[in-house]
């Protein structure tokens, strides 16, 4: 990770080394925290970020569904993005907003914790490696399961949640994969450890449903708006594991990886083993906005 000069903590721009917790706080026991993870693009209109107000709205959300209420409002908020990259001079970055419970308890019941917040920003390349947006990668599909649904609430985008998320990394990681697929409690196709998926055959798009313990990610929903206007036929359904072997091509999406295409599950090749035709399509169009700023649907905010 390249070390920036602020962090933004409770208010207060501080050195990113100055930025510490204390051992007792209640996130390091119990990963009691929500978090965001959001990108500012350089575009010759000027830095601007993507998906700004959603990704605040969802800290919100995330933070409501396990009952910790943040001690700023969404506009201090986005104020604290903008202002943390201003004072770190980035032109592209990726933002790290972080809600965490602090000390003051420590037991399972959390209500007597502190309430902290944090804004990190650093550069970060291309999420799963140089040059995947176009080669695409080999995946895996995970000895992991995403959690069943009413077991931990998965359209929260808590810290504890991404413990599962850390199995299926590392296993892929360890085989020799840039990625781990994983599936739900009834074995079909969920996601990928920090990413959405989208699979396609016969020119029909085709990605998990929500209430399969997804996170429904921003990326994914551009996708799929991109692609009908693209006129493509996008569904929500379930997925098969064997689907995914006779694809005519995968691809992933996320905050982080943009569009990644896949190349291959499992040792399975899929299509040609690099970018798909209708891949190209959609991550050329989504590409085109955020490094151009030619923004037809205000996804962007301009810092």
């Amino acid at each position: 990770m390249i070390k920036s000069e602020k962090i933004w903590m409770n208010g207060e721009l501080i050195d990113w080394n100055d930025a510490k917790i204390h051992i007792m706080s209640h996130v390091i026991h119990y990963g009691s925290s929500t978090f965001e993870g959001i990108r500012c693009y350089e575009t010759p209109k000027g830095s601007a970020i993507l998906f700004l107000d959603e990704h605040i709205r969802r800290l919100k959300d995330s933070s409501k569904i396990y009952r910790i209420e943040i001690p700023y409002s969404e506009t201090e908020l986005k104020d604290a993005c903008i202002a943390t990259i201003k004072a770190n001079g980035h032109k592209a970055c990726y933002i790290r907003p972080l809600v965490y419970r602090g000390p003051g308890a420590l037991g399972v019941n959390p209500h007597l914790a502190a309430i902290e917040v944090a804004i990190a920003t650093w550069e970060w390349g291309t999420y799963l490696g140089e040059d995947v947006l176009e080669t695409g990668v080999d995946v895996r599909v995970s000895s992991w399961n995403r959690l069943a649904p009413n077991t931990m609430p998965s359209m929260a985008k808590a810290g504890g949640n991404y413990l599962n998320s850390q199995l299926i990394k590392m296993e892929a990681l360890m085989d020799g994969y840039a990625e781990g697929l994983t599936l739900d409690v009834n074995g079909y196709v969920a996601e990928g450890s920090g990413e959405n998926i989208f699979v396609i055959r016969d020119k029909v798009i085709y990605t998990p449903m929500v209430a399969q313990s997804i996170l429904p990610g921003f990326t994914r929903g551009a996708v799929m708006h991109i692609a009908k206007e693209l006129g493509y036929e996008v569904r929500e359904t379930l997925i098969s594991r064997e689907a995914l072997y006779i694809a005519d091509e995968i691809f992933l999406t996320g905050t982080a990886a943009e569009i990644t295409p896949v190349r291959s599950v499992d040792k399975y090749p899929i299509g040609e083993e690099k970018r798909g035709p209708i891949t190209e399509a959609i991550q050329h169009e989504y590409l085109k906005i955020v490094h151009t700023g030619e923004d037809p649907y205000n996804w962007l905010t301009f810092i």
